[in-house]
């Protein structure tokens, strides 16, 4: 077949006004958000596209769930899916769904490949994950599309355009806990940076943020970057070193995981200042704090895997309802937690060894009425009511 110039350009010129047209599309969309999810999309680093999933047909109950796990190595990760589980088991209760299984590829991509595979060989009617690769697993996810099986994910985004994600701006996260950290040094200071698991999607999000504020705020400089893994022993243990091989002052550490407690202990171990800590708040870190005021310095958000899992469920569930979101990524907003409010997120059983115990927002983050405006057919989603959510003392 003769392929001429002038069809090369008519060809160019129909594509380009297709993805004009989707982003306008798109556009419409969130501009039409309530102002709480609208400011969300504002240099958010995940691709928005209009959703593949705009006439998906609600499949026959009961349900088959199935979740997707990337790693189940502390507690936060833990906590979603025992979270997620509970939600789903009161679908199981009234017959809503028939099952819940649960894989784990402890940070192998290939394994969580091979277990979406199988996922999909087994018939669930949809499969949630927290994915361990921001494109990795697209192949894999496509295959569950082109069987009918929507593919949702919670805490990092993929690029398919077949998956759902329930995600939140974790660059604007990165970037907020920079400028925090510039506001409180005014005069500059040394920051050492603690990150999660090394090219993680949401790691890659965080520090993108992060470097934009430092590059407004000249002043602080980087005392060193090491990666915590998310985890309390990982991160102890590259903190303390971390600290050993740089003895001039350390003003703050920024880290966006769960790990502040730990970070303060190994100051205090150390004999160092306590530094400002930015990240998310624990029961464990509220335990410390209440114990050792003058130890601990925060001021972050709450990044809490019980409502990671319940937006991640309440999509779901919606999905499986035959309810049709408008996009294929559904931005989340992430609580902030001052350090002046330290107090009223604190409860009596949190302890500094209660590295299992998550707050519980007084008031959820993400009102039915919100996620109602992501879905062109929105309804009540089945099995969900806030105020049944256990507090943070009975989980």
């Amino acid at each position: 077949m003769k392929v001429t110039i002038r069809g090369l350009l008519a060809a160019t010129a129909l594509i380009s006004a297709a993805g004009t047209a989707y982003a306008q599309d798109v556009q419409a969309v969130i501009d039409g958000l309530p102002t709480e999810l609208k400011a969300q999309y504002d240099g958010a680093p995940q691709k928005v596209l209009p959703s593949a999933w705009d006439n998906f047909a609600a499949p026959a109950k009961p349900w088959k769930w199935c979740h997707s796990e990337s790693y189940q190595g502390n507690p936060w990760r833990v906590s979603v899916t025992n979270e997620l589980k509970r939600l789903v088991d009161g679908l199981i209760a009234d017959g809503t769904v028939a099952s819940f299984e649960v894989s784990d590829s402890n940070n192998d991509t290939s394994q969580q490949i091979n277990q979406i595979r199988a996922f999909i060989d087994k018939g669930c009617s949809i499969i949630t994950s927290i994915p361990g690769s921001a494109t990795a697993l697209d192949e894999a996810i496509d295959a569950a599309a082109k069987a009918g099986i929507p593919f949702v994910t919670a805490a990092g985004s993929v690029t398919s355009p077949n998956a759902i994600n329930v995600d939140s701006n974790y660059a604007r996260w990165g970037y907020d806990m920079m400028a925090a950290v510039g506001t409180a040094l005014p005069e500059g200071g040394s920051v050492l940076l603690v990150e999660g698991i090394a090219g993680h999607p949401i790691v890659v999000q965080e520090r993108e943020g992060g470097d934009k504020a430092l590059a407004e705020y000249p002043k602080l400089k980087v005392a060193r970057s090491v990666n915590g893994n998310w985890t309390p022993n990982v991160t102890k243990t590259v903190v303390l070193q971390a600290i050993a091989t740089n003895p001039a002052a350390i003003d703050a550490v920024w880290t966006t995981g769960s790990e502040s407690r730990v970070v303060a202990e190994a100051f205090s171990e150390a004999g160092r200042p306590a530094p400002l800590i930015t990240g998310s708040i624990t029961g464990d870190a509220l335990g410390y704090w209440k114990a050792n005021p003058d130890k601990y310095r925060f001021e972050g958000h709450a990044v809490l895997p019980g409502w990671t899992a319940q937006t991640l469920f309440r999509v779901g569930t919606r999905l499986l309802d035959g309810q049709k979101p408008k996009l294929n990524t559904l931005l989340i907003p992430i609580p902030p937690v001052h350090a002046a409010d330290l107090d009223k997120w604190y409860q009596d059983c949190m302890t500094p060894d209660a590295v299992s115990v998550f707050p519980v927002p007084p008031t959820d983050p993400m009102p039915e009425e919100w996620l109602n405006a992501y879905f062109s057919n929105p309804a009540p989603t089945k099995g969900w009511d806030y105020s049944k959510v256990p507090g943070a003392c009975a989980q």
